[in-house]
């Protein structure tokens, strides 16, 4: 199993259930389940472990997220969400340029998060609570919310069910308009329209312009050319930016210097709003007004 698999590759002892593993007395526990599992797990270990790092989105509904924001702060257990864009050192640069006023006054931020079908579970409604628009709208929500502490206040979507795959039986292309507190204005493509041979798992794209310019950020596409006659042809060298490690190493930071979450579970509540708003709007083919976080 992969369970065995891993235990013999780091030399750890394995559980047979959640159950079991929150008795060994662990400081921390990281939820990768179906989505609509993310509340059971996070109320079954909250008060039985100092920290839980939780996959995105934080649940398939507003109650369930504020019934484990709530669990966990009525526990002493920090919850933070998976959010890893903002690991991503083109994104980390944006922020600096942003909170440096390089732009000055930020009129609009145009955006994609493309990415394969990824079948399983992802295509079942009662486990994933939604298709494309659910699994890509809140990571490039939450990096701009995190870009200038803004609300998204309306959103107007139009989604496709099955229009890039015949009978998936779920949305798995949407297009969102929004418009954030500060005034500025976005749309978001979240469509899952690459091939199942996509090199990588997303496209995470920003480009904001304002008074004073453009800047074009590519989360993803990190990579240097290397064009050597000793190579023989040209390679492609990694940039060593892996977002992900980024998130677990600042996960493991918070659990060892006792500080707060840096993405916190009303992070993950109000990225999550935003899709179940741009499932509202599609629905009823009129914009949503989303309430004050």
């Amino acid at each position: 199993s992969l369970a065995a698999e891993w235990a013999e590759r780091f030399g750890v002892p394995r559980s047979a259930s959640a159950e079991e593993l929150l008795a060994t007395d662990l400081d921390a526990v990281v939820i990768c389940s179906e989505n609509a599992l993310h509340r059971p797990y996070v109320e079954q270990a909250a008060g039985r472990v100092k920290a839980i790092l939780c996959e995105k989105p934080i649940a398939t509904s507003a109650a369930d997220a504020q019934a484990m924001i709530d669990c966990c702060a009525a526990t002493g257990t920090r919850l933070q969400i998976a959010f890893p864009v903002r690991f991503a050192p083109s994104v980390v640069q944006l922020k600096q340029q942003l909170d440096a006023g390089l732009l000055g006054e930020v009129f609009t931020v145009n955006c994609t998060n493309h990415g394969s079908m990824p079948g399983g579970w992802f295509i079942d409604r009662d486990l994933s609570g939604g298709g494309a628009v659910l699994d890509h709208t809140v990571h490039v929500i939450d990096v701009l919310r995190w870009f200038w502490g803004a609300e998204v206040t309306e959103v107007y979507a139009e989604l496709g069910d099955s229009l890039l795959h015949p009978g998936l039986g779920i949305d798995d292309a949407g297009l969102l308009s929004f418009t954030l507190a500060n005034g500025v204005y976005g749309t978001l493509d979240t469509s899952w329209s690459r091939p199942p041979s996509y090199t990588i798992w997303g496209d995470v794209k920003l480009e904001i312009l304002g008074e004073r310019g453009v800047v074009y950020a590519d989360t993803l596409h990190q990579y240097v050319s290397v064009a050597s006659n000793a190579a023989g042809k040209t390679r492609w060298s990694s940039f060593a930016s892996d977002m992900d490690a980024g998130l677990m190493a600042d996960f493991v930071a918070m659990i060892r210097t006792r500080r707060e979450p840096s993405i916190t579970g009303q992070d993950g509540l109000a990225a999550m709003q935003v899709a179940l708003a741009a499932y509202e709007s599609a629905k009823t083919g009129q914009p949503v007004k989303l309430p004050n976080l």
